[in-house]
């Protein structure tokens, strides 16, 4: 069989690649190739074992239709329903400083995308409901008391799904897409098929599939996969930036005030000696903080947020970005060997350390979390010193970003606070993409966040949407 287009991946970028095409009424032949389950077959077996199993082929939460954002949280940040943010374009695009998308794409006509996809998402059940786009002298305040302590405080509504809804949305868009394309599930391509600088098609185990075009849309799990592919066919690349850091837990009460307001507070800041960008992301309000197994068989840490399962703990990341020069190349080598001196340490498992036992010198034990104010969501999370793991750097990035929020949020840097380590988000190195998302492979095109185009989940899926309206536009010629 010969497709038109082959889209690797089922994540947002993929999904909405794949939706829009049918809405063009594109009478292309497509096939979307995952290597995991099926949504309603991703199930996580923590909650039963207590322990992280390293499941085989993939880890469920960061792997199978829907990707790993959708399985986490699910929120949607409505970029496009704020017109507060206008000196920070840089948020359109996730939290990115320099972006492809920003030099085809005006910032109105990336915020027209957004709400086309926001719709699509509402059409298939998204709540009506966003945060952060009422009590809005409040939010002012906050944004100037974040500004006279050298923060910055992103305005941006969020769409919250919750880890359970984006089940039952991103079902509904399987079955919506099985009915009109083909899919194929726990499939891992193993190679490209690649011929006079042209893609002709991938491999897979169970054969050869021929396409006209493929689409790269592998998302975080994806990006150690990309990063050989493009080793051995000198794809062209750029060092892309990688975030390292922890996953944040404290009370509920601490963070009331940022919760009721925004949902989600994103502040930025890049403080002294270093300067470097430190970030608040993904926060999860009455959350919980949860492992992510990847292929290599390397734990590391996330968080969720249901809709109706509920802590009495907020969690979120902080996270440190780096952008090393050349000759350095491999950002997912260098972030898993910090993974691996972790689970070396714990186990196999995450390390969780109270912020108090960070700034004193010493290791947490797992008495001292018997008693601790906050009550871990994580149980089994290994009590343990992230000095070991983080370099000298990230953690007095991590400590002076944590003590300056603390000047916007009493009750931040209490002794109690909970960080888990190590949370590194692998977008892998930037493939050097045209005017219409193709790589330097003929026929090879890359969206999302696995080829560094994207960070998040709302954009991940407008990417697929512009990707899919090229794709129709160079079809049509």
């Amino acid at each position: 069989m010969m497709y038109d287009v082959i889209i690797i991946g089922m994540g947002p970028s993929s999904i909405f690649c794949a939706y829009e095409l049918l809405e063009q009424n594109s009478k292309m032949k497509i096939l979307l190739i995952e290597k995991g389950h099926k949504i309603e077959n991703r199930i996580c077996p923590i909650s039963k074992t207590g322990k992280c199993q390293k499941c085989k082929p993939i880890c469920s939460i960061i792997g199978g239709f829907s990707g790993a954002g959708a399985f986490s949280d699910g929120k949607l940040l409505s970029y496009h329903l704020s017109s507060y943010n206008n000196n920070t374009n840089d948020i359109y695009i996730g939290g990115k400083d320099d972006s492809y998308i920003k030099e085809y794409y005006s910032i109105d006509e990336i915020k027209n995308i957004m709400k086309y996809t926001d719709d699509i998402y509402l059409k298939f059940g998204a709540s009506k409901n966003i945060s952060g786009i009422n009590n809005r002298k409040e939010i002012a305040r906050m944004q100037i008391k974040a500004s006279k302590n050298g923060l910055s405080l992103i305005d941006v509504p969020v769409r919250h799904l919750g880890t359970e809804k984006s089940h039952e949305l991103y079902k509904k868009l399987e079955d919506y897409l099985i009915q009109n394309i083909d899919l194929m599930f726990e499939t891992e391509v193993t190679d490209l098929i690649i011929e006079d600088n042209t893609i002709k098609g991938v491999k897979t185990k169970s054969g050869d599939i021929k396409g006209k075009k493929v689409v790269l849309a592998v998302g975080v799990d994806g990006s150690i996969w990309l990063e050989g592919l493009c080793k051995k066919y000198n794809i062209k690349t750029r060092n892309g930036y990688m975030d390292i850091g922890i996953r944040y837990e404290l009370k509920d009460e601490v963070m009331e005030k940022v919760n009721k307001l925004m949902y989600e507070g994103k502040f930025i800041g890049k403080l002294k000696p270093y300067f470097d960008k430190v970030r608040t992301y993904c926060q999860n309000p009455s959350g919980f903080v949860t492992p992510e197994t990847y292929d290599n068989g390397c734990t590391l840490v996330n968080g969720h947020a249901y809709k109706e399962k509920k802590s009495k703990n907020t969690n979120l990341a902080i996270l440190v970005s780096y952008k090393f020069d050349e000759p350095f190349n491999s950002p997912n080598e260098y972030g898993f060997n910090i993974a691996k001196k972790a689970n070396l340490l714990s186990g196999g498992n995450a390390i969780v350390q109270r912020f108090g036992d960070l700034i004193n010198g010493r290791k947490t034990t797992k008495y001292d979390l018997i008693n601790n104010s906050v009550e871990p969501t994580m149980k089994s999370a290994f009590a343990g010193d992230l000095s070991y793991v983080l370099d000298y750097r990230t953690v007095v990035n991590l400590i002076n970003f944590i003590k300056r929020m603390d000047k916007i949020i009493p009750g931040f840097k209490n002794d109690d606070n909970l960080m888990y380590g190590p949370e590194i988000k692998f977008y892998g190195n930037e493939l050097v993409l045209d005017k219409n998302f193709q790589t330097s492979i003929n026929n090879l095109y890359s969206i999302g966040t696995g080829g560094g185009l994207t960070i998040g989940l709302m954009m991940a899926s407008a990417s697929g949407v512009m990707m899919a309206r090229k794709l129709v536009s160079e079809n049509e010629k």
